[in-house]
């Protein structure tokens, strides 16, 4: 089971506590399928005298690199990064393939989709803009990756949809306009035709465990 939505939406504390309840009745993993570059780049602001001026030179990198399809693709050793970073999530998402073949049901904290590029858990390197030769076959093999990675269909995803003033609320450290074009593009995204189930996770943390819980025993996980 595939659990998706905006930053601030509850991912990561739904994602363990299902966990917790489910591996009660059957052996239970979760995985997280980000980058971790948001939490990366907050941790690196804090380091003594160099932080935040290293902070706002990645962040601006990332900003170039994550601008409209019409900008063109970063040079060699920001792409070559940004593809370092989608080997590691490659690596993670053999891992959950690999529960699954030993019987192990998985809850994953984000999924890869291969429908849009620049962020939103897709390729970071967009396969439409011009580069270098070897940027642009970077971005190919790139896209080639999470094409191959969203072929497996979840069971079921899980959309939590929160408005930006409560992602906010949640997530104080976080961009505006960034949780705003996230809450924008994930309804777009259909993971490769996967059965998906909206939940507002708005409402109190309890009752969106429940709703969830109740998901995933009509689709047979052991909940």
């Amino acid at each position: 089971m595939a659990l998706v939505g905006c930053d601030g939406s509850g991912k990561s504390t739904l994602a363990r506590d299902l966990v917790s309840l489910l591996d009660r009745q059957a052996p239970t993993k979760s995985m997280y399928l980000g980058l971790g570059t948001g939490d990366l780049g907050r941790r690196i602001g804090e380091l003594p005298l160099i932080g935040a001026l290293a902070e706002r030179y990645l962040s601006g990198k990332a900003r170039k690199a994550h601008d409209g399809p019409a900008k063109r693709l970063p040079g060699l050793v920001t792409a070559l990064a940004m593809y370092g970073l989608s080997l590691a999530r490659l690596r993670r998402f053999r891992k959950v393939l690999d529960y699954r073949r030993h019987g192990v049901q998985v809850i994953t904290d984000r999924y890869p989709q291969a429908e849009v590029s620049g962020s939103f858990d897709g390729p970071g390197l967009s396969w439409t803009r011009k580069g270098s030769a070897l940027v642009e076959r970077l971005a190919s093999r790139e896209r080639a990756l999470y094409a191959g990675m969203s072929a497996w269909r979840p069971t079921v995803v899980i959309r939590l949809n929160v408005d930006v003033d409560t992602a906010l609320a949640r997530k104080s450290d976080h961009q505006r306009d960034m949780l705003e074009k996230k809450i924008a593009v994930v309804p777009t995204l259909d993971f490769a035709g996967a059965y998906i189930v909206d939940v507002d996770a708005t409402r109190p943390y309890r009752e969106v465990l429940e709703t969830v819980l109740a998901v995933l025993r009509r689709h047979g996980l052991n909940a």
